[in-house]
């Protein structure tokens, strides 16, 4: 069921929200110690935000598509009174004083916050295989790992433990969960959701979206998150509008479809979903443009520099509890520290003209349409993805995140989508000019 078709059974009558709630409940303690896609569950604050809205109803408030609507939080959202862990040792007994920006909102709309989801440590990896909190889990095959780093909330929802879930995205790591766990995950453009009382990982990568079943669920979320904050200094005063395209067509549509980068080293089950998603596009009256795009291998290498300087910047406080970490954090936070202060500024450099490179990419195309992920789920403590004798094998974290993280460096707005996959689920990335989410959004809604 998606948020669309509870919003309607709510307000028929046909079903109420402590309903929802505790159904959304159950799904949870029954899955949780097969998945560990929760960190805390809020069951008595669930049950009272569920009566909550049914009183609302009740009394003829109606707040919107979202309003007794069961969802879930990435563990990095600050909850006031909530435990608040980023996946990590350091904050694993953080209780804050305040609500981030995104659960204020949200809160506002009347739904129903069912608790926290686990994460990579510090969301600063791929496999969500927390060493402080557990593994968690892929739904469609638990041996696998559901990505990362926002890998509970994509697991939340592919396994209908809620309707949706807040995630963040400093390198694909909404993108990256939606397409391994099979849901829908938009990485908005930066600055379009503010990101105030969520703890940061790259200061000028960080986007915050959400997770859903549909692409058209997405955009009601956005609706009701999206806005200028003057709390968060990356707030775009772009006006947000409504990200609901009804009526829309693919006729006409100009479809970038990448000549270089985005369809080397790609398994076959991604390479031929990805043709599926192409056909169909083009049978629906889209136009398939080929483009040259502008270094996708360099936007990947800028991003990289730029994340390990600005998250080993942010932890330096901590420094001195190495132990507190887990292996792989703590080696890219020692990275990190390596790491000229010219090399920073200069893949900041190479970014603003990078950024100018993409743009002129909008004069012949409206969207983009890679693969959110060359592989399929790799399975959990696997390190390396084999490409055959005459290549050498690639690290999980890279292939994972070859194809989504230049897109962060770009600011762009992008979604996945998940595509037909005769095994496990695979991604389609839609990529949109900066401020057009609700074009990408309307494409997806179109694709699924």
């Amino acid at each position: 069921m998606t948020i669309e078709q509870a919003a309607k059974k709510l307000r028929a009558r046909e079903i109420s929200a402590v309903e929802l709630a505790r159904e959304s409940l159950r799904i949870i303690h029954e899955q949780q110690p097969r998945l560990n896609a929760f960190i805390t569950v809020t069951d008595d604050l669930a049950l009272e935000q569920a009566r909550q809205a049914d009183d609302d109803f009740a009394r003829g408030i109606d707040r919107g598509p979202l309003q007794g609507v069961p969802y879930a939080l990435k563990d990095l959202f600050r909850t006031r009174a909530i435990r608040t862990t980023g996946g990590t040792k350091i904050y694993a007994d953080y209780v804050p004083d305040y609500d981030c920006a995104v659960y204020e909102k949200v809160r506002f709309a009347g739904a129903v916050l069912m608790g926290k989801t686990g994460l990579h440590e510090l969301a600063y990896g791929v496999t969500s295989n927390n060493p402080h909190f557990g593994a968690i889990r892929n739904p469609h095959d638990p041996a696998r790992i559901p990505g990362g780093s926002s890998g509970g909330s994509g697991v939340a929802v592919a396994a209908g433990m809620v309707f949706f879930a807040m995630g963040s995205d400093t390198g694909g790591s909404i993108r990256i969960p939606a397409a391994y766990c099979g849901c829908v995950g938009l990485k908005p453009t930066f600055g379009r959701v503010s990101r105030f009382g969520a703890m940061p990982l790259g200061a000028s990568l960080d986007h915050m979206g959400p997770m859903t079943q549909s692409a058209r669920d997405a955009a009601l979320v956005m609706n009701a998150i999206a806005g200028y904050d003057s709390r968060d200094d990356s707030s775009s005063a772009e006006p947000a509008g409504d990200f609901v395209r009804n009526g829309f067509s693919l006729k006409n549509l100009r479809v970038g479809v990448p000549a270089n980068f985005y369809c080397d080293r790609v398994v076959p089950e991604v390479a031929a979903a990805f043709a599926a998603a192409l056909n169909k596009a083009e049978a629906a009256g889209a136009s398939l443009v080929p483009v040259e795009v502008p270094d996708p291998a360099a936007l990947n290498v800028i991003g990289r520099v730029v994340l390990m300087a600005e998250v080993s910047a942010l932890m330096e406080p901590w420094a001195n509890r190495r132990g507190d970490f887990g292996p792989d954090v703590q080696a890219l936070l020692d990275q990190g520290r390596l790491l000229a202060a010219t090399d920073y500024v200069n893949a900041q450099r190479l970014r603003r003209r990078a950024q100018r490179e993409w743009a002129g990419l909008w004069e012949r195309v409206d969207v983009i349409f890679t693969p959110t992920a060359p592989i399929l789920a790799p399975l959990i403590g696997q390190t390396e993805i084999g490409w055959g004798d005459d290549q050498p094998a690639e690290d999980v974290r890279l292939a994972t995140t070859r194809f989504v993280r230049g897109i962060n460096v770009l600011g762009l707005p992008a979604l996945s989508i998940p595509f037909n996959s005769n095994s496990l689920p695979v991604g389609l990335q839609i990529v949109g000019q900066p401020f057009r989410d609700d074009l990408i959004l309307a494409v997806g809604d179109l694709l699924a």
